[in-house]
């Protein structure tokens, strides 16, 4: 029986400003040909190299949607016989790559490794302890090699003990190490907290602006965020009280609030600590910077405060150290610990044991403690590199945490000029999209700091302000900077 003729692919484009990659756009365009019937059951594709040339890219993009394809059931692949549609086809093909990506935050889909220029959530590449971090990793994967068994969902002992030991000084929390969790990370310190107050179908105060994340987070979990203000003492908590008083649990960053860095009040935290005991509710604490405060001494935790018994203290390292090590924690208060440790045991998956036995000596023989005085001292001289090279070029810019924030004009969209800018090699964060309604927030830029370099800061300062008046059209894009 005769086969299909080749499959040409004039309608196939694609759209390099797009946030999906270029294989995953060719993935989505051949699916859509072989659901439309345009390319037939055992139908031929070009090869690689036809479709790289008529497309204008190279051919490991080709060859790596291809084989995705051949992955999903798609295509089989018959050598020098070429690449052909399945015979027959599945009726119900996976879900597309493109709907996959569109669900998923922009925060997530443009992050870049190495960093690109003002990158937020990257701790200095150039300052990372790597040859301690190697020798302390390299000595735990030889230890933990014979370690078969079942590990402690609730983490390593000695990690555990390092963290109840590093918090009670560091962060003034009184705790012992049955209370603390280690985490795979900062989402996963707010899912088993979630889980632990019981917290779906119920809504929750958040920062308003707040880490798009958590936001994100929240309506997955089934908990609807409401956006509580921020001033410059921090979340309003009258606000919060008149806007939500039914809430189940408050979500803050009171050590440096994200993305403006103010700390929260002394008053605030009184408000805050008793709503939470009028309430019977939670406070979820993101202490995501820990104690690399840049300006002044840092703050106590909330959990250290009288009354911070209904407070779940988030920890992370992914800012401090690398996101790169997967490790975070929990400091369950006595209410909640021993639901906490079960919803681990059942429904949790303890990180590596080599990592968490290198972060444990991290801890224990004084690393992390230098590093952060060394990071602290580096990243002010960063900032206020950035500070005074964006005043050279004419960029009205003010400090907030670990970025500089840069106001837009009114009719200016963050969003828009934030993808010009990646396109120029640029990662800048937009405003307005830690708000709730982006399209109704103030726009501005947040420029992450602790990447910039400086023999290429001017430059990419002098890059950022030819990409926001490269439209001579637009009077708002042409005042933005």
């Amino acid at each position: 029986m005769d086969r299909p003729s080749p499959w040409s692919a004039p309608e196939l484009t694609l759209d390099r400003a797009s946030p999906a990659s270029l294989a995953d756009q060719i993935v989505q365009h051949v699916e859509a040909a072989i659901c439309a019937g345009s390319l037939q059951p055992g139908g031929r594709l070009p090869s690689w190299r036809d479709l790289a040339a008529q497309l204008g890219v190279a051919r490991g993009t080709v060859r790596a949607a291809y084989e995705r394809l051949t992955d999903r059931g798609l295509l089989v692949a018959f050598g020098s016989a070429g690449t052909r549609v399945v015979d027959p086809v599945p009726e119900r093909p996976g879900p597309k790559v493109a709907e996959v990506l569109i669900a998923l935050p922009r925060e997530i889909r443009h992050r870049a490794d190495p960093p690109l220029a003002f990158q937020m959530g990257i701790p200095a590449q150039d300052a990372f302890p790597a040859t301690v971090w190697a020798r302390l990793h390299r000595q735990a994967v030889q230890e933990t090699a014979l370690r078969n068994g079942h590990t402690d969902p609730r983490g390593l002992a000695e990690l555990r003990s390092a963290l109840a030991s590093h918090v009670a000084l560091a962060r003034g929390i009184e705790c012992s190490p049955e209370q603390v969790i280690v985490t795979s990370g900062y989402r996963a310190g707010l899912a088993l907290s979630l889980a632990a107050i019981g917290a779906a179908g119920k809504t929750a105060w958040m920062e308003e602006p707040g880490y798009p994340i958590t936001r994100f987070a929240l309506k997955l979990a089934g908990v609807s965020p409401i956006g509580i203000p921020v001033d410059e003492e921090g979340i309003r908590v009258s606000d919060g009280r008149a806007l939500a008083p039914d809430a189940l649990a408050a979500l803050v960053t009171p050590g440096q609030q994200a993305p403006t860095g103010v700390a929260l009040s002394e008053n605030r935290r009184a408000e805050l600590l008793q709503w939470a005991h009028d309430r019977g509710g939670w406070v979820i604490e993101d202490d995501y910077l820990a104690e690399l405060h840049l300006s002044g001494r840092s703050a106590r935790a909330l959990a250290a405060e009288p009354g911070g018994g209904r407070v779940i203290h988030v920890g992370t390292f992914s800012k401090t150290i690398s996101p790169a090590i997967g490790l975070g924690f929990v400091v369950a208060p006595q209410a909640l610990a021993r639901h906490m440790v079960e919803i681990a045991t059942l429904l949790g998956a303890p990180p590596s044991p080599a990592i968490q036995s290198a972060l444990a000596n991290f801890l224990v023989e004084g690393h992390y403690l230098r590093h952060l005085r060394r990071m602290r001292r580096l990243y002010v001289s960063r900032r206020e590199m950035l500070l005074e090279t964006l005043a050279d070029c004419g960029v009205e810019a003010s400090a907030a945490g670990l970025s500089v924030f840069c106001p837009l004009p009114v009719g200016c969209a963050d969003q828009q000029l934030c993808d010009r800018c990646r396109d120029a090699g640029l990662a800048l964060t937009p405003y307005s999209t830690w708000f709730a309604n982006p399209d109704t927030a103030p726009g501005g830029l947040l420029l992450g700091i602790a990447n910039i370099l400086e023999r290429s800061v001017r430059a990419d300062c002098e890059r950022l302000v030819a990409t926001a008046t490269m439209d001579r059209n637009s009077p708002a894009a042409t005042a933005a900077i």
